[in-house]
């Protein structure tokens, strides 16, 4: 059957492809029997196999169907590519007709841009396995005939893998193999099987607080490895990518038990064992305990290790319940005796509000009560004897063994636990009966100051007669409630869910507080100033440096094409001329200027350097005026990142970032150094701050600003006349990929972590 194509640019993809419509190649009429019976149950947007497969080795169909309709419905309605080019009879020449509208629309650049893709595919694997685009290869695998076959849908609208394939198939030369996921497949259970799979991922779950991505990939030669990849919490929520590549049987049940055990004494044993995860500087995923890394390997060791310690611990609990048991008893002795004590105390104040209703009954309290008893009754000591002795005959000295097993190990913890929870109970009941002793007290004095009330009017019956017919009678007072010494709950600042309530409430208050020219200097402090202004508040810089900045501020007013050098002293001002022009801040509409940092410098090509040292010395002086003016009404944490060892300048402008994320990000874009220092700073209640809210960045004349904290998450703290303190300092390693979009290098960094807390000097 001869063609009659006369589109050029048909001609011209057929002949980029190399296929002959009026010589098919034999290679294409080849149909074999693919046996494949589709697994039910799968998401076809999800693949758990990436394989190396040579295009020469794949039979292409091609299924009027969508790519995210059933596979069983795809594979039922597919047909060999060769009744698409080469119809058999009159009814199936629409095929042709189909094939023709899908070269039609693929484009060349997109079949070379697949080939330039696989090209670096086929030398290094992505980190994380995926890459763009790979949900366009359908490709399948027949296990009972060991063939593999694409689908293509037609229904979908790129055709650049199905047309890349087919080109690698008409070339004479041998193909290579490309790197693609397989579709509609299973794990090949070589490694860990399907349950040990699902259950890694809940494990994994738990210490990174993401959820991971498991594949099966196989190398050119058809030897698998299982890669782990996903993102783990390194620190305070900062997070890093990680990836584990298991190359082995062995290798993957190492690092699948180690996990599993892990996570057993996490789940079971949480107020003793909390497990921290870190990356290395590959990138590979480390798990931690109290600042030691734990390893399969060493794991018996460390199991034993900690079954002795928790030998020595139940010891200390078991003394610590004997001194609590001891002391509760004392406490208990004591309750009793007072209230024999408040009783009788409470008897003789009855006894007296009752008989003074009649004169009889005022005499007869006046002579029973004459004299104070002397004698107390005595309280039968409590025996303590039974439960001590319960104590020592629990005390039975444990034979050490040379091994001990993770269950051993559990079953041990979860006694201790209990115990202590009993030694809890017991400290909870003496708290109980000292609050209801120092009330007992309490009452006991108030009950004898009211008795000597009554005595100081006993000395004769007539004065008794008198004081015992008042109209008021002063009750007896309940004893007072211990105070009990709460502290005061603090709720952490979360930046996810409070950095927007934080944002609206200094945007409020610092549109109330500050006048034009202060959030005008605050401004300035956001742009690249602020290196220059810190230069000349620490008193580190020369003449020549000032010359410097001011060449380069008006170098970028000229290239600026946003501002002229007319409207950088523009005589509106912040003030916009056309009031209607609506703008967006974060899909929030307004009518407001942004400010700039030339027109707030006035500058000009004629600017003098002494008039711009000037400014910038101006504004430092009202950055720090303003700084007094706003404090923090709660506790926050807040990070900076420095390339430079040592401690924060608090006599330089400081500005730090409410989002550690975006301070860590910022550190990895700007320094090629291997190591950061990071500075968390826990900044106390009191502390004086300004936040760069959306009334800094904008005039709000028009009174239309939204508020909050939309372009920026950063503030200015004054650490200056405060009380800074070393907490803490710790290493740790943090791994991303310079592009999330496309595959790119990773980069690794270690990062000094310096915790301090800033108190306001009392």
């Amino acid at each position: 059957m001869k063609s009659s194509i006369k589109d050029k640019q048909l001609k011209a993809k057929l002949e980029y492809i190399g296929l002959d419509l009026d010589a098919i190649p034999e290679t294409l009429k080849l149909v074999e029997d693919l046996e494949f019976k589709p697994s039910t149950g799968f998401d076809e947007k999800k693949y758990r196999q990436y394989r190396y497969v040579s295009p020469k080795e794949i039979e292409i169909l091609l299924s009027p169907t969508n790519r995210l309709d059933d596979t069983n419905d795809k594979y039922a309605q597919a047909k060999p590519l060769i009744e698409y080019l080469e119809p058999s009879n009159e009814d199936d020449i629409e095929n042709r007709e189909i094939f023709l509208r899908m070269l039609n629309e693929v484009k060349i650049e997109e079949i070379e841009e697949i080939e330039k893709e696989q090209q670096a595919l086929t030398k290094k694997i992505p980190f994380k396995v995926r890459y763009s685009g790979n949900y366009l290869w359908q490709i399948y695998y027949s296990q009972s005939t060991d063939k593999y076959f694409m689908i293509v849908p037609i229904e979908d609208k790129d055709y650049s893998t199905f047309f890349y394939v087919l080109k690698k198939q008409l070339e004479k030369k041998k193909a290579g193999k490309i790197f693609v996921p397989i579709t509609n497949a299973d794990y090949s259970k070589q490694l860990l099987n399907k349950t040990e799979i699902q259950s890694l991922e809940n494990y994994l779950w738990v210490f990174t607080n993401d959820w991971p991505s498991i594949y099966e990939v196989y190398d050119k030669n058809g030897k698998v490895s299982l890669q782990v990849v996903g993102q783990t919490e390194i620190y305070n929520k900062i997070k890093s990518e990680y990836k584990v590549k298991l190359s082995n049987q062995i290798e993957a049940n190492k690092f699948f038990k180690l996990v599993k055990a892990l996570f057993i004494l996490q789940s079971e044993l949480l107020p003793y064992y909390k497990f921290e995860t870190q990356i290395d500087k590959q990138a590979e995923l480390e798990f931690y305990y109290e600042g030691k890394q734990l390893k399969y390997d060493d794991l018996s060791d460390w199991i034993n290790e900690q079954y002795k310690k928790f030998i020595e611990k139940e010891k200390k609990i078991k003394q610590d319940k004997k001194d609590a048991i001891q002391k509760f008893e004392k406490f208990k002795e004591q309750s009793q005796n007072l209230e024999v004590e408040y009783l009788s105390k409470e008897k003789q104040i009855s006894t007296f509000l009752e008989c003074k209703k009649s004169f009889f009954g005022k005499v007869k309290y006046y002579f029973k009560y004459g004299k104070k008893a002397k004698n107390k009754k005595e309280v039968t000591k409590p025996k303590t004897e039974e439960k001590l002795e319960i104590i020592q005959n629990d005390e039975i000295e444990e034979n050490i063994k040379k091994q001990y097993t993770l269950d051993e190990l559990l079953e041990k913890g979860k006694k201790i636990l209990e115990k202590e929870n009993e030694l809890k109970n017991i400290i909870m009941d003496i708290n109980a009966i000292k609050l209801k002793n120092v009330n007992l007290l309490k009452k006991i004095e108030n009950a004898t100051a009211y008795i000597e009330e009554i005595d100081r009017h006993k000395k004769s019956i007539f004065e008794f007669w008198k004081y015992s017919n008042k109209d008021e009678v002063q009750a007896l007072e309940e004893g007072e409630e211990e105070p009990i010494n709460v502290k005061t709950h603090s709720e952490v600042f979360d930046f996810d869910e409070d950095f927007e309530e934080f944002g609206i409430n200094m945007d409020k208050i610092q549109q109330e507080i500050y006048t034009k020219d202060e959030l005008d200097c605050i401004y300035l402090a956001t742009t690249n100033q602020i290196e220059i202004m810190n230069k000349l508040k620490t008193k580190t810089t020369e003449a020549k440096e000032v010359d410097r900045w001011l060449k380069e501020i008006k170098e970028d007013l000229k290239n600026d094409k946003d501002i002229t050098e007319e409207e950088a002293i523009d005589i509106f001002g912040g003030l916009s001329e056309d009031t209607r022009k609506v703008k967006k801040l974060a899909n929030k509409t307004h009518r407001e200027q942004p400010k700039n940092k030339y027109s707030i410098l006035r500058i000009s090509k004629s600017t003098k350097a002494v008039n711009y040292r000037a400014d910038l010395n101006n504004t430092i002086k009202v950055i720090q005026e303003a700084l007094e003016k706003n404090k923090l009404n709660e506790d926050i944490s807040v990070y900076m990142w420095t390339e430079e060892d040592g401690n924060i300048d608090a006599n330089k402008i400081n500005i730090f970032n409410l989002d550690a994320e975006a301070e860590i990000q910022d550190a990895i874009n700007k320094t090629e150094d291997n190591k950061i220092n990071l500075y968390r700073i826990n900044l106390k209640k009191g502390i004086n701050v300004i936040a760069f809210t959306n009334c800094v960045y904008y005039d709000n004349q028009n009174k239309t600003l939204p508020v909050g904290m939309d372009r920026d998450t950063r503030i200015i703290a004054n650490l200056s006349n405060t009380d800074v303190k070393l907490d803490s300092k710790k290493v740790i390693r943090i791994a991303k990929l310079e592009n999330e979009e496309v595959e790119s290098k990773l980069i690794s960094k270690a990062i000094n972590v310096f915790e301090y807390t800033v108190k306001e000097l009392v």
